[in-house]
């Protein structure tokens, strides 16, 4: 009895996963189509791709940019650029990687101008928009009341800041790409017009550079 509860189990999971793979392959055939129609004009195809993908754009550039005033500027022209050069869409990766690809250069474009960060350095945010305390990883006893407590919670969090400004541009999106937004290697070298392995060893010059940096915060 218990191994046919076990097959019985194994096969509706099974069932499950090919349910869900057959909804993206769904999904995909209905996005190349959306996009196959605003090639050829679709001022309404394209307004379906901006209304997918619009929230991870503008959460993407609000964190990284950290202001939303700018987040909004790149919001508005990543897809004024994805419109202009729709045409030019190869199919040979997908729409979120492409509209991704442009956010990400605005972006590299905007940190190389300035070097500044949000308020809270101590915050960022996470994929899905909600605010992560970097410093909560620091093992703490003390109450978050305590005077002495908010005074190391300010000075650990410009320690931060001045670490990650350390970092050259491409590193820091990198970085945050990988441990902020969650996304593969691979797909952020896409993004970045470079290789998974450039992508994995950029990534590895910022983490070392970032823990010789805040070495004494452990």
């Amino acid at each position: 009895m218990a191994v046919a509860k076990a097959m019985g189990g194994a096969s509706r999971q099974s069932a499950g996963e090919a349910s869900r793979n057959q909804g993206r392959v769904q999904a995909r055939a209905h996005e190349a189509e959306l996009i196959r129609e605003a090639q050829a004009g679709s001022r309404a195809a394209f307004d379906a791709l901006v209304r997918q993908y619009e929230h991870q754009v503008l959460r993407l550039a609000l964190h990284l940019t950290g202001s939303e005033h700018d987040a909004e500027d790149i919001y508005q022209d990543a897809f004024l650029k994805a419109y202009r050069y729709i045409g030019n869409f190869r199919f040979e990766c997908s729409f979120y990687t492409w509209i991704y690809r442009i956010v990400t250069n605005l972006c590299l474009d905007q940190l190389r101008r300035r070097k500044t960060r949000r308020e809270d350095h101590a915050v960022v945010l996470d994929r899905t928009g909600d605010e992560i305390d970097v410093l909560a990883s620091i093992s703490d006893t003390r109450s978050f009341s305590n005077p002495a407590r908010e005074l190391d919670r300010k000075l650990l969090g410009e320690k931060i800041q001045d670490a990650l400004g350390k970092l050259t541009p491409r590193e820091r999106m990198v970085f945050e790409l990988k441990h902020y937004q969650g996304l593969r290697l691979r797909t952020i070298g896409e993004m970045l017009n470079t290789t998974e392995e450039t992508a994995k060893n950029t990534l590895f010059r910022a983490t070392k550079k970032l823990r010789l940096q805040l070495a004494e915060l452990r």
